[in-house]
């Protein structure tokens, strides 16, 4: 039986390793591959290598890429329920990453632009499965409509909900007020702490938790190389980060993700939750690109 379903995107990723800063206007040398990766893709790709029974929702053009990523994902595990579409390419993303392996993205999203409620399988969404909605199709007016469907069905079929909220850019462009609207109540928030900080306008992460924690389940905040904070019932802490030989930060977010859900879908208490998924981040900073080999 299919343990979660993830609604989210699905793209190339590529991968700029840069041996220096980019010489703005000359040439920077660095090491270019082509991986694949989309915030939704990623969190599948991550749950299946964890063991967790899981499905991805999507959508992709088609063509070469498009075909490529949903064959690395089905050789990986992951349950491919993806719309092909005949006009868009399949999204993607060029990440620059630096010297000290911080990455900066450039994102196409293309296809996943045009994800439809048609494109949810309603035959996903029933009492205990568990539904992971990445922030991506809900704060573009693009794919908006399937987001809300897909948290609709879940609501309507008492399944289990995590959001990731995804990128401050586009939650200021949606608007912090809707964003809470559309999501309060979910049982999980998953930010990292420049998107806790802005959905509550404060500057500290555990304050940026406690805050969040009284509209959702519970929250945990991702803080880098600081670990995580998390907050639920009252009660909040931090979890440190574990020591990891950093190649590239993309995809972390994401094995944190699947890292902590695959914990917290066995039960387990929260801290120990987040601890999961400091350990999955640990291996995803330790590769080039964003999902597990």
């Amino acid at each position: 039986m299919t343990r979660v379903v993830v609604v989210g995107d699905i793209a190339v990723d590529v991968v700029a390793t840069m041996s220096a800063p980019v010489a703005r206007g000359s040439d920077s040398p660095a090491r270019i591959r082509y991986a694949a990766g989309g915030a939704g893709a990623n969190v599948a790709a991550w749950l299946a290598d964890l063991d967790v029974s899981v499905a991805l929702i999507g959508r992709v053009g088609a063509d070469d890429a498009g075909r490529s990523c949903l064959a690395g994902l089905t050789a990986a595990g992951v349950q491919v329920v993806v719309a092909i579409d005949p006009e868009a390419t399949t999204g993607t993303v060029i990440v620059l990453v630096d010297p000290d392996g911080e990455r900066s993205m450039i994102p196409d999203r293309g296809a996943n632009l045009r994800l439809e409620p048609a494109d949810v399988d309603e035959r996903f969404f029933a009492r205990g499965i568990h539904l992971h909605l990445s922030g991506y199709p809900l704060l573009d007016a693009g794919s908006r409509a399937a987001a809300l469907h897909a948290l609709a069905l879940a609501r309507g079929a008492g399944m289990t909900i995590s959001v990731d909220p995804a990128s401050t850019a586009p939650i200021l462009a949606f608007g912090t007020d809707r964003f809470l609207a559309a999501t309060e109540g979910v049982d999980l928030l998953l930010p990292n702490r420049a998107e806790a900080e802005l959905l509550t306008g404060r500057e500290d992460s555990g304050a940026a938790a406690v805050e969040l924690a009284r509209r959702y389940g519970a929250v945990v905040v991702t803080c880098g190389a600081q670990g995580a904070v998390w907050a639920a019932g009252g009660e909040s802490g931090l979890v440190p980060a574990l020591p990891a030989r950093v190649v590239d930060t993309t995809g972390a977010g994401d094995a944190f993700t699947a890292g902590l859900l695959a914990s917290w879908l066995a039960a387990q208490p929260l801290p120990d939750c987040v601890l999961a998924g400091t350990r999955a981040a640990a291996r995803a900073v330790g590769l080039v690109g964003a999902q597990p080999r």
